[in-house]
């Protein structure tokens, strides 16, 4: 993290760069500056959004001026941080795969040349890192897809994709948080909302927290979704190292 490299962003933002890789170490850097800055209150701040090697810090140039933005940025980047000091929070998010929710996923096995089970194992069977948030409110930007099940785009985009679609785009997963246009091959869906603007706190993770899915069956997605529609379901959580 020698190569910190911290610039004005037009005339009120401040862009850190911690490298130009995408890898975890740099991502949990981000991660930590983002704790360390929403900790210490600074006044002026209007909004901080972390990018896979990079972190956009808003604030209100009446308020604070550049050069005490910087000065402050420059004192938490330099606070080493160490495994350990933050938690591992992963969400466990529910997933129906294959049939209507999944259009695609036979297409996907036939992709890696494996059967459908052993696709929604091996996609299940990893926490995958949220690098940043973007694309659309609440979209995750995960990393950790296993190279077995990468897959091409569709060549014709879809024109409507329902909200919490689960889908492989290339080297990625993730989650559709609303219903938009999209060219990842679909391979199931979860009910839980990762956006609702009518929750107290709209997006449902961070960048930096984590994401597992859990393979449930089309029982138990209505019975989810029942739950998610009355505003009366909660992920599970847990915390490791």
């Amino acid at each position: 993290m020698e190569n910190i490299r911290i610039a004005p962003a037009g005339d009120s933002s401040i862009l850190i760069e911690f490298g130009h890789e995408i890898k975890p170490e740099i991502n949990q850097k981000i991660s930590a500056t983002v704790q360390l800055l929403k900790a210490q209150h600074t006044p002026g701040v209007i909004d901080i959004i972390p990018a896979f090697c990079s972190l956009l810090i808003n604030y209100d140039p009446r308020v604070i001026s550049y050069g005490e933005m910087k000065k402050r940025v420059q004192e938490i980047v330099k606070m080493e941080v160490k495994a350990g000091e933050t938690r591992k929070k992963v969400y466990e998010i529910p997933v129906c795969y294959g049939g209507e929710f999944g259009p695609d996923i036979q297409a996907i096995a036939d992709h890696a040349g494996l059967s459908v089970g052993e696709v929604i194992e091996i996609h299940s069977s990893r926490d995958y890192l949220i690098y940043m948030l973007g694309f659309l409110p609440g979209f995750c930007y995960l990393g950790g897809l296993d190279e077995r099940i990468h897959t091409p785009r569709l060549a014709s985009p879809r024109l409507k994709i329902s909200a919490g679609s689960v889908g492989i785009g290339g080297s990625q997963t993730g989650i559709y948080p609303l219903d938009s246009p999209g060219g990842w091959q679909l391979m199931g869906m979860t009910p839980v909302k990762t956006y609702d603007p009518d929750r107290e706190v709209p997006i449902l993770v961070e960048a930096g927290d984590y994401i597992r899915f859990v393979p449930i069956d089309e029982t138990e997605f209505y019975r989810i979704k029942e739950l998610v529609d009355k505003g009366e379901y909660q992920c599970t959580i847990r915390e490791g190292d």
